[in-house]
């Protein structure tokens, strides 16, 4: 990553990379209402209010986030030929205009920044979401289609988005909330063939604080998928982790995969994982009162390797100024020991 740790300024630069928030829950402020439910969920908004997504992308720059994620996640060519009644042509452009609206809000802050806020140019990161969320009947939280689909089928479901973000101009793909290994594997198979330039991180969806969603264990595939990457000389696999869980499971399962190492055979992780508040169908999000602020757990996923850190679900830009400014704070406190 371009930012090592260094003097900036007056504070230490840390080499955590602090990501955006939950782009749906945030752009809920500008849109005025919930979007939970929807069938293309806050993808809806990239054909019907393209403002408010640039919006939402420059709430969280100007919280701090050094990268922001597409408003992707949930943009399929099947989702919208269904859903907005586009044809293929049609929806793929959607998508590049989606990324472009990212780079506007990019170019935006860019222009407003400070000389030393423009040191480190913000990542464009392409939000790639799992097969299972088109689907849209929440098998994006079971991984039960790995033994449904082939890794072609899910290769060829994801060729089209991947090559539209990229044609549009994205720095990394964020391969996100995939619930089983057989979808990683697929994924990680086609960046080493076919994209092995691109940057990339794979974030899984987990049950428990062992295993994803699917059943497997996360410490045995991301420990697998690393040394396969390894094998196949891919300098591009930023990190492995987390997104879209519960916070208090994401320390035992970095715990799995980085205890027993060296520091220096460490995988580079990243989290970001939900505010842990529940949702249910019936009642919607429940729990905000019991919630422990993101920020609390920060120090130690840095000190299990996380290199990446930011939020999901019900995550908003005023939570990741407050990581960003722990990720500060953890990097001085550290340099002064």
């Amino acid at each position: 990553m371009e930012h090592q740790t260094g003097h900036h300024g007056n504070f230490i630069m840390s080499n955590v990379t602090v990501l955006d928030g939950g782009f749906a829950t945030q752009l809920s402020v500008h849109v005025g209402k919930s979007i939970d439910g929807d069938p293309l969920w806050s993808a809806r908004f990239n054909a019907t209010d393209p403002n408010a997504v640039f919006k939402t992308h420059l709430d969280f720059l100007e919280a701090g986030a050094e990268a922001i994620m597409t408003n992707t996640y949930q943009a399929s060519i099947e989702g919208y030929v269904e859903y907005l009644n586009l044809n293929e042509d049609t929806s793929l452009n959607l998508i590049k205009s989606t990324v472009r609206v990212a780079q506007m809000a990019r170019n935006h802050f860019l222009a407003k920044a400070s000389v030393d806020e423009r040191r480190s140019i913000p990542l464009l990161v392409a939000s790639i979401g799992p097969y299972g969320a088109h689907l849209h009947d929440g098998s994006e939280y079971t991984g039960r289609y790995s033994t449904e689909v082939s890794m072609d089928t899910i290769q060829k479901w994801h060729r089209p988005r991947i090559d539209a973000c990229l044609e549009a101009g994205v720095d990394v793909l964020g391969i996100e909330t995939i619930p089983c290994k057989m979808e990683a594997e697929a994924l990680l198979d086609m960046m080493c063939d076919e994209y092995p330039t691109v940057r990339f991180w794979i974030s899984f969806q987990c049950k428990d604080n062992q295993h994803l969603a699917n059943g497997e264990l996360f410490s045995e595939t991301v420990n697998s998928l690393w040394t396969k990457a390894r094998l196949r000389r891919n300098k591009n696999l930023l990190a492995l982790g987390v997104n879209c869980v519960h916070p208090q499971i994401v320390t035992p399962l970095f715990r799995s995969v980085n205890e027993k190492k060296q520091p220096e055979s460490r995988i580079p992780l990243i989290v970001y994982p939900n505010s842990g508040e529940v949702y249910t169908v019936e009642d919607g999000w429940q729990g905000r009162e019991d919630c422990v602020p993101l920020e609390h757990y920060v120090p130690q996923w840095i000190d299990l390797g996380a290199q990446f850190i930011g939020g999901c679900c019900r995550t908003y830009a005023r939570d990741i100024k407050r990581i960003k400014q722990t990720v500060i704070n953890h990097a001085n406190s550290n340099h002064c020991h």
